[in-house]
């Protein structure tokens, strides 16, 4: 009989809670006795997570906007480093969230935690001496792309690269005709999917802008049906408020971005894991990125990476359209997007070898390496 596991999560974020809710659920196939503890959303308490507080309290974005809720921030990374150390976890998996979760893990660590990083942060793009505190701070990197791993085996660090899990639930060939039944949608016409964040402020920042685009590309286009899905109801409620007033109709769906990736013609959408998403999809796309300017202004001079869009990372080349900042314009979004309309694979071609690298049963493959880790059969 498997002895009892106590497994400690933390997910700051929409993405780290798939990430997480697969993993959890790979370990219980793989252990039978496995208890969770730590942060996490709606899907890591559906496999059994008691989340300390709401998963949402760590989200935030750019550099200018966490000093608001600094305070909060650290107030809750001691008290949870207090009670996993008091709780002794058998391991200690931090997903994504880098500055919060790194300093939990090289304090657990010197507490005698074993520690994971599940999501490498992008120290390969810019402040590559955080590549000394993770080496610090834990036992094992798991990432999700070979690049990554390439880049922590040259810098000594324990990684382990387990694939994506999106690209092992997306099908390698979408059925856009289900999709769009599922949806209401017709089955013919061309549909453009917005996906302007899952975030509070990355829809201030872009809702507007994509909505102005849709105005224009409805002006050119009559026919395109326009499909938001909305991450969650606070998000359907803002952007609802964004919408007041405008000449252009947008379906608002409540969750089901991948029933609408998988419907749509194209996508105009926030730099971020919908990328991968839509990529995945073999969904041409308009990439844009706006945050506050002084927050922009610092990454400009600190990100050594040529693309911020995971297509175009992974690939190593432009695949997609990326607009930054003040390049972000209603005219050069509608502009970018209406070639993609009319001729998809001009983008698309190098979408197919993308996901065949990146399907490797990642959930399993990451709870194989935490319970080697631990030395668990």
């Amino acid at each position: 009989m498997n002895r009892p596991l106590r497994i400690a999560l933390v997910a700051g974020e929409a993405s780290g809670d798939i990430l997480g809710s697969g993993l959890m659920r790979a370990l219980k196939a793989r252990h039978s006795a496995v208890e969770f503890i730590g942060v996490g959303g709606p899907r890591m308490e559906a496999e059994g997570m008691s989340s300390a507080f709401p998963m949402e309290r760590l989200s935030v974005m750019g550099l200018v906007e966490v000093l608001g809720r600094l305070r909060e921030l650290l107030r809750r990374r001691k008290e949870l480093i207090q009670t996993l150390i008091q709780a002794r976890p058998d391991v200690f998996i931090g997903i994504d969230a880098p500055d919060f979760v790194l300093e939990m893990e090289q304090q657990l660590r010197a507490a005698g935690i074993p520690t994971v990083h599940y999501v490498s942060p992008s120290v390969w793009a810019w402040r590559q001496k955080r590549v000394l505190k993770i080496r610090e701070a834990c036992d094992l990197m798991l990432t999700l792309f070979p690049f990554e791993a390439r880049f922590y085996e040259e810098k000594q660090v324990p990684v382990r690269f387990v694939g994506h899990p999106l690209a092992d639930t997306i099908p390698l060939d979408p059925d856009r005709t289900l999709a769009r039944k599922a949806l209401g949608l017709p089955p013919d016409g061309p549909v453009v999917a917005l996906l302007p964040g899952s975030r509070g402020g990355e829809v201030s920042r872009l809702g507007a802008l994509f909505f102005d685009a849709a105005e224009r590309l409805s002006a050119l286009r009559p026919d395109i049906q326009f499909v938001l899905p909305c991450a969650n109801e606070h998000r359907r409620k803002q952007i609802e408020s964004l919408l007041e007033g405008r000449s252009v109709r947008v379906m608002l769906t409540q969750g089901q971005s991948h029933e609408v990736l998988a419907s749509c013609n194209a996508v105009l959408i926030a730099s971020g894991t919908a990328t991968l998403e839509a990529m995945l999809f073999k969904r041409p796309m308009v990439v844009a990125y706006k945050v506050a300017p002084l927050t922009y202004c610092i990454l400009k001079r600190m990100v050594r990476s040529p693309y911020i869009s995971l297509p175009n990372l992974l690939a190593g080349k432009p695949l997609v359209p990326e607009l930054i900042q003040d390049d972000a314009t209603a005219e050069r979004l509608v502009n970018a997007i209406l070639p993609l309309l009319d001729d998809p694979s001009m983008q698309t071609e190098g979408f197919e070898a993308i996901h065949h690298a990146l399907r490797q049963d990642a959930s399993r493959q990451a709870a194989d390496a935490v319970l080697t880790l631990i030395g668990v059969d």
